[in-house]
C-alpha cells in the first residue's frame, strides 16, 4: 500500500519538503543565511539606482528651467550612481564569498554524515546496494548540490531580490504598466509549476543513471583481471556503453524540458516589452507619464525580465540538485538494522565482562531475506572461553553467517547472541557499544583486505599509536620477522590499493599481524590459509598458532589441518549444528564430519570422488 506514495516526491511540494529536511541537517547553512540575504538585498537594490537616475536626468536635469541642462544635478546623479555601483559590487563579492564558504561547510558536514551513515548500515544492506550507486550519493549527488547552491543559489538570491525590488519601483512609477507586465507573466507562473514537476521527474532519472554509470565503471575497473582473463572486454564495454547510453538519453530528455522553459520565458519577455512600449506611448500621449518615466520603466522591465529569462537555468540546476539531494537524504533516512546501542540508548549499554570471552547462541535464527530459507535455524550452543573452535560444513551450510552474527555484522531475526562467561556473566551483543565490541572482538576475513598505505600503517589500524619499531617487533613475535625484513622497505613498504602490491598470502600475513596487535579476547577467522602457497601456509600456520594462543577463537575451516588442530569442531549443515566434539571423536563417528574428512583425504591424495549411489 505504501508503494504508490513514492511518485509524490517528484511534485513541487516534495521539493519544499526536501529542502526543509535538508536545512534541518545543515545548521551551518541556516546560520549563514541571514547575513547572505542582507547582502543580496543590498546588491539588488543597487541595480534600480541607474533607472531612477536616468529618469531624474531626463525629467529634471535635461528639462531644467531656461532650456539649459542642470549640469550640477546631472553630475550629482552620475556620482551617486558610481558610488552605488561600487557598493553593489562589494556587496556581491561579499555575498559570493559568504555563500561559498557557508555552503561548502554545510555540504562537507552533509557528506561526512552520509558517508558515516553508509558505514553504519549493515553488511547485508551494503551488499544489497551497488557500491557505485552508494559512492555516487556521497560524491556526485552532493557535488551537484554544491554546484547549484554556489551558482544557482547566488543567481537565485540576486534574481529574487531583483524581481521584488523592480516590481516595487515599477509600481511607484506606473501602476498601469506594472499590471501590464504582471498580466504577461502570470500565465508563465502557472506553466512553471508544471515544468518543475516534469524537471523533478526527469532529473530523478538522471541522478539514477549517474549512479548506474559509476557502478558500471567501478565494477569494470575492480574486475579488470577477470575481464582480461576471460576475454570479455567487448561484453564489459557493451555493459558500460549501455549505462552511458541510458545516462545520455536521460540527459537529453531533461534538456528538452529545460529548452521548453527557456523558450517560454523568452517569448513572454518579448511580449511584455512590446506591451509596455505600446501602452506606455499611449499613456505618454495622454499626459499620464513623462518620457523619462517611460524610459526608466523600460529599464526596470529589463531588470524584471532578466530573472525570468534565467529561471530556466536556475530551475534546471535546482531540480537536478534536488534529485541528488533526495538520494543523499534517502541514504541518511535509511534506518540501520544493526544499531549501536551507545547512540540509540546510552542507558541500555552494558560493558563486556573483563577477561576471556565465550559465545552463547540462544535459539538463533537468521534469514538473508524475508521468507527465504533460514541460513541458521534455532541454533543453541555455548563456546567456553579460551577454546579454539573450528566451524566446518559444506558451502552454504551457514558457517559464514555464524561468524557475522558473532561479530555483530548482522543481527539474528530470532533469538540472541551473548558474549561473556559463567563467572563474569553473559551480555547480549545488541547491548554492547560498537566501540567496546570492536576492541574485544576482531574478525580476520578470508580476503585479508588492506588499505592503500604501508605495511606498518595497515597493522596500526589494529592499535593506533604504534611506532614502526613496535610493528616490526610484532612481526618478530609472530615469527614473521624474516618475511617483513625481506620486503623492499620493510614495514614501510607500500601495499598498493586493496593490497594488490602483495600476494594473497602476504596480505593475510599483514591481516594476522593487525589482529595480533589489536589483542582481542575473541578472535574470528575466516580460514586464512585457504588460498596460499605451501611456504606461506607454513608461515601463516605458525603465526596463527601464536595469535590464537590463550584466547577464544572461532575459525571457519576450509582445510582439514585447521579442524585437526582445534580444541573442538562444530559441524554445520543446512543452518543447524548437527555435530560437535573433538576431531578424534567426530572422525570415528558416523555422520557429516566423517564424510567431509574422507572427502578432504581423497582431495589431498588426488583421488577421484566416488560416484553417487543411484
Amino acid at each position: 500500500m505504501s508503494a504508490p506514495a513514492k511518485p509524490a516526491e517528484t511534485r513541487p511540494e516534495g521539493a519544499f519538503v526536501t529542502l526543509r529536511r535538508g536545512l534541518r541537517m545543515m545548521p551551518e547553512f541556516r546560520q549563514g543565511l541571514p547575513a547572505t540575504f542582507a547582502l543580496a538585498l543590498v546588491a539588488t537594490a543597487g541595480r534600480v539606482v541607474v533607472p531612477i537616475a536616468v529618469q531624474q536626468v531626463i525629467d529634471r536635469g535635461l528639462s531644467a528651467t531656461g532650456g539649459r541642462p542642470d549640469m550640477g544635478l546631472i553630475g550629482l546623479l552620475v556620482g551617486a550612481c558610481a558610488l552605488v555601483v561600487v557598493l553593489t559590487a562589494v556587496a556581491v563579492y561579499r555575498m559570493n564569498v559568504r555563500l561559498f564558504r557557508t555552503t561548502e561547510t554545510a555540504l562537507a558536514g552533509l557528506r561526512v554524515r552520509a558517508f558515516r551513515h553508509v558505514h553504519d548500515l549493515s553488511v547485508l544492506h551494503q551488499q544489497g546496494e551497488r557500491r557505485g550507486s552508494l559512492v555516487s550519493r556521497v560524491t556526485s549527488d552532493v557535488d551537484q548540490l554544491s554546484v547549484f547552491m554556489q551558482w544557482g543559489g547566488v543567481l537565485g538570491l540576486v534574481s529574487l531580490g531583483q524581481l521584488v525590488v523592480a516590481t516595487v519601483v515599477m509600481s511607484l512609477y506606473s501602476w498601469q504598466l506594472t499590471l501590464v507586465v504582471l498580466a504577461c507573466f502570470v500565465p508563465l507562473g502557472f506553466a512553471i509549476r508544471w515544468f518543475a514537476r516534469r524537471l523533478a521527474a526527469v532529473y530523478g532519472v538522471v541522478r539514477e543513471r549517474v549512479g548506474d554509470v559509476l557502478a558500471a565503471v567501478a565494477e569494470s575497473v575492480v574486475g579488470a583481471p577477470t575481464v582480461r582473463a576471460y576475454g570479455v572486454r567487448a561484453r564489459t564495454a557493451q555493459r558500460l556503453d549501455a549505462a552511458i547510453g541510458r545516462h545520455y538519453r536521460a540527459q537529453v530528455d531533461a534538456q528538452r524540458t529545460t529548452a521548453a522553459v527557456f523558450v517560454s520565458g523568452e517569448f513572454v519577455a518579448a511580449l511584455a516589452n512590446a506591451a509596455v512600449v505600446v501602452v506606455g506611448v499611449l499613456l505618454g500621449v495622454a499626459g499620464d507619464i513623462s518620457a523619462g518615466t517611460l524610459i526608466a520603466f523600460l529599464f526596470l522591465v529589463t531588470l524584471f525580465v532578466a530573472p525570468v529569462q534565467t529561471a530556466s537555468e536556475v530551475l534546471n540546476e535546482a531540480q537536478n540538485a534536488l534529485a541528488g539531494f533526495r538520494r543523499v537524504l534517502d541514504v541518511i533516512d535509511t534506518e540501520p538494522d544493526v544499531r549501536d546501542p551507545a547512540i540509540e540508548d546510552a542507558a541500555g549499554v552494558h560493558e563486556l565482562p573483563p577477561g576471556p570471552l565465550g559465545v552463547r547462541f540462544q535459539a538463533v535464527t537468521f534469514r538473508y531475506a524475508p521468507g527465504a530459507r533460514a541460513a541458521l535455524d534455532g541454533v543453541d550452543l555455548t563456546v567456553e572461553p579460551r577454546r579454539r573452535v573450528a566451524i566446518v560444513g559444506e558451502t552454504g551450510s551457514g558457517k559464514t553467517t555464524f561468524a557475522k552474527l558473532v561479530t555483530r555484522l548482522m543481527d539474528p531475526v530470532e533469538g540472541r547472541v551473548l558474549l561473556g562467561s559463567d563467572a563474569g556473566g553473559w551480555v547480549p551483543l545488541d547491548e554492547v557499544a560498537f566501540a567496546s565490541l570492536r576492541k574485544r572482538v576482531v574478525m580476520v576475513p578470508q580476503d585479508g583486505f588492506l588499505f592503500d598505505a604501508t605495511v606498518a600503517e595497515n597493522v596500526r589500524y589494529g592499535r593506533p599509536g604504534m611506532t614502526d619499531a613496535d610493528v616490526a617487533a610484532a612481526f618478530e613475535e609472530l615469527g614473521l620477522g624474516d618475511w617483513v625484513t625481506g620486503l623492499p622497505a620493510g614495514v614501510a613498504t607500500p601495499v598498493g590499493q586493496r593490497g594488490e602490491s602483495l600476494s594473497a598470502g602476504e596480505r593475510q600475513l599483514v591481516a594476522v599481524a593487525r589482529a595480533y596487535v589489536a589483542d582481542p579476547d575473541l578472535l574470528v577467522l575466516d580460514e586464512a590459509t585457504s588460498a596460499v602457497d605451501p611456504a606461506t601456509e607454513q608461515r601463516l600456520t605458525r603465526a596463527l598458532d601464536m595469535l590464537t594462543t590463550g584466547r577464544t577463537t572461532l575459525t571457519i575451516a576450509h582445510r582439514l589441518s585447521t579442524a585437526e588442530r582445534a580444541d573442538e569442531v562444530l559441524v554445520v549443515d543446512a543452518g543447524h549444528v548437527v555435530q560437535r566434539g573433538t576431531h578424534a571423536e567426530l572422525v570415528d563417528a558416523e555422520g557429516p564430519y566423517a564424510r567431509l574428512h574422507a572427502s578432504w583425504r581423497r582431495s589431498s591424495a588426488g583421488e577421484p570422488e566416488p560416484e553417487p549411489v543411484a
